[in-house]
């Protein structure tokens, strides 16, 4: 069984618009809508969507659309998002996809491949990455000498060895759910934002001796999260090509 995630609760200041940033459009379509529909290519048996700011618009935008809500009341990091969506998965048992609402050029293609390698190795979490010629800010995948997964560093918390890392974090994650909300309840906030980052439950679930995958994405389109109303017309760029 497989069940779905959506992170929409976040602000979006740099959008400087009074519309929730996941509705706004690229390709004609809101970019939630994009994500939702490569979700349900893998079928999942339900799909939860965490609200937030301008909650209001997205619910009545989504109405009708078969997903249950979950509401963030405290902005208090993405760890705190998924643990919002507890509830509507009490008694759920299976693998959960947690995907970004503002990342719409991520396709059914990859998240069915990464499903199934995380499957394939009875992985406890995998996360899919991207390799960036310019990384930015993303959080950076740390490797050991061997090439496996070691850990997720946000740029604010990385030296220069860290941030010169080119494989990042695309905020997509696959979980097993009979462990993602026990690791969840042990992660902190000691970092430089202050906030509970969904990244730190991949090493809470090494700790534990679960296995933790890291696998990147074919095109690297795929991990742009929209900002900002360049990012959104790069997006809007990327997905043209993609259909040409």
């Amino acid at each position: 069984m497989i069940g779905v995630i959506v992170l929409a609760a976040g602000e979006g200041k740099r959008m400087k618009s009074d519309r929730a940033k996941v509705l706004h459009e690229i390709g004609g379509k809101a970019m939630i809508g994009l994500v939702l529909d490569a979700a349900r290519a893998l079928k999942p048996q339900k799909i939860v969507v965490v609200v937030g700011n301008r909650m209001g618009q997205v619910i009545a935008y989504l109405r009708g659309s078969r997903v249950v809500f979950a509401v963030q009341t405290e902005q208090l990091g993405t760890a705190n998002a998924v643990l919002s969506a507890q509830s509507p998965f009490s008694g759920f048992e299976g693998e959960i996809l947690v995907l970004c609402g503002d990342m719409p050029l991520i396709r059914a293609e990859t998240l069915r491949e990464m499903l199934e390698y995380h499957i394939r190795i009875n992985a406890s979490a995998t996360v899919l990455t991207g390799i960036l010629e310019e990384p930015a800010q993303y959080g950076r995948i740390v490797r050991d000498s061997e090439g496996n997964f070691e850990k997720i560093v946000e740029f604010a918390d990385g030296d220069e060895t860290v941030r010169s890392i080119n494989e990042v974090n695309s905020g997509t994650y696959i979980f097993d759910s009979a462990k993602l909300w026990p690791a969840l309840i042990k992660i902190g906030s000691d970092n430089a934002q202050g906030e509970f980052y969904l990244t730190d439950i991949l090493t809470v679930m090494k700790n534990d001796g679960g296995i933790v995958s890291a696998i990147p994405a074919e095109d690297s389109a795929e991990l742009l999260g929209i900002n900002s109303p360049e990012q959104l017309r790069l997006a809007e760029e990327a997905l043209s090509n993609r259909k040409k």
